[in-house]
Formats: structure tokens, C-alpha cells, sequence
């Protein structure tokens, strides 16, 4: 599904987000990509969804060079995304069923098939009773439910999530981690970056990251810095 081939980013002379990096996610897999902060992990989601392009090696996702992808083509690649950030981006002056069923009208969509969709999405996250509120009347682990909702409603082959849990309490985050595991049982990949340790002692596969190099291990020492750990698979 995802092959990075000696994949580095550099954004100036002084500043390389990632360096050399080798790694293969199989279809259906779920990965969590650990590492301190300034680590790549979010240039690495970032290039997946062609947001960021490498400055050397080969990204290829569901067989497309994403280096070579042309403008025209990105629309069809992130039609196969669902994108999860840390800011929901919800339209503050629409309904959260509203909020859903944008990415399904921009597409071309009907309606009544958008809507449709849409709360099966919000009902898939435990929010369908919230369907009618604004996004600034929600809490803020609703906010991210919302945000994933709205990721899948396009039925997408990959989720990229970027730290979904930050700033979350115990049981919001753990209401956003089952959301994105329930969808990876139904053969969705899942790539989600983590800064939460908890998240990282399950059966997953876990894929380090530290001064944009793909590593062993590594944990976070409070310093910022990060350092190694016991290998992971």
C-alpha cells in the first residue's frame, strides 16, 4: 500500500524533516509512529498525502509515484485519505452533520445519499445524537469523533492520523483510539502518530522515528530529546 525508498525531505540547507527513510505499510495494516517532538512524523503522514513532497527517493502509495503525481492527480489520491489533524478544522457556523457531509457534496454526491452516509459515520463514532450541533457546543473529544467521522464518511482505503489524541483526557482519547481500531478491523491501514505510550504496549506494530530517521526505539526521557528503548517489531 505505502512504500518509502530511501525517502528524504529537506526544507533548507540547515533543516532535513527526514532522512533516508525505508519502510513498507501493508494493506490493512495499522502502524503507530512514535517518536519526540521534531522527530518527521508529521512530514512523514504529510507525503502520503502528497502534501509534502520528497526531496529525494521514492514514495509510492497504492502504486503511485508521488513524486512524479501532477497537480491534477491529487484529488483522486486524497479521495483514498482520511486525513485526522490535531486542529478539527469543523466549519464553526455549520451543524456537525453539515461538518460530514462536505467531503461527500464536493464530490458530487446527492443530499439525501450524503446525509445518509454522513450519520452512519457520526453513529460509527457515538456522536449520531450530536448530529444537529455546532462544533463550538461539543466538547473537545467530540470534536476529534467528529473529525474522524468526517475522515471516513468517503469510505477511504487509509487513515492518517496525527497525534488525534493530543490535549485529550484518558477516556476521550481512548473513545478516539477504538473509533480508529474499529476501522481498521473493517480492513481500513491506519497509520496514527503518537506521543502517548499507553497507545504503544498493544500487539501493533509500532515505527520509531528520531532526527527523521527511522530507529530501534525510543522513548520520551521528559527532556524533549527523546532516547533509545528496547527494540519494537
Amino acid at each position: 500500500m505505502i512504500v518509502f525508498d530511501r525517502v528524504s525531505k529537506q526544507y533548507e540547507r540547515s533543516s532535513t524533516a527526514l532522512r533516508e527513510v525505508s519502510l513498507t505499510i501493508g494493506s490493512g495494516e495499522l502502524v503507530f509512529l512514535a517518536g519526540p517532538s521534531g522527530a518527521g512524523k508529521s512530514t512523514l503522514l504529510k507525503m502520503i498525502a502528497a502534501i509534502e513532497r520528497p526531496s529525494a527517493g521514492m514514495l509510492s502509495v497504492n502504486g503511485q509515484d508521488i513524486g512524479k503525481l501532477k497537480r491534477s492527480g491529487l484529488p483522486y489520491l486524497r479521495r483514498k485519505l482520511g486525513l485526522i489533524f490535531q486542529q478539527q478544522r469543523l466549519l464553526p457556523d455549520r451543524s456537525l452533520l453539515a461538518n460530514v457531509m462536505l467531503p461527500l457534496i464536493v464530490t458530487g454526491a446527492s443530499r439525501a445519499d450524503a446525509e445518509k452516509r454522513a450519520r452512519a459515520a457520526l453513529d460509527k463514532v457515538g456522536l449520531l445524537d450530536k448530529a444537529d450541533a455546532l462544533p463550538l457546543a461539543l466538547s473537545g473529544g467530540e470534536q476529534q469523533r467528529g473529525a474522524i467521522s468526517r475522515a471516513i464518511v468517503n469510505r477511504p482505503q487509509v487513515i492518517l492520523a496525527d497525534e488525534p489524541t493530543a490535549n485529550l483526557d484518558r477516556d476521550n482519547a481512548n473513545k478516539v483510539l477504538a473509533a480508529l481500531r474499529s476501522f481498521h478491523s473493517a480492513g481500513v491501514t491506519c497509520l496514527i502518530s503518537t506521543h502517548d505510550e499507553q497507545f504503544l504496549n498493544g500487539p501493533e506494530r509500532v515505527v520509531y522515528l528520531a532526527h527523521g530517521r527511522v530507529v530501534d526505539g525510543w522513548r520520551d526521557d521528559g527532556d524533549g530529546n527523546g532516547g533509545k528503548s528496547e527494540p519494537r517489531a
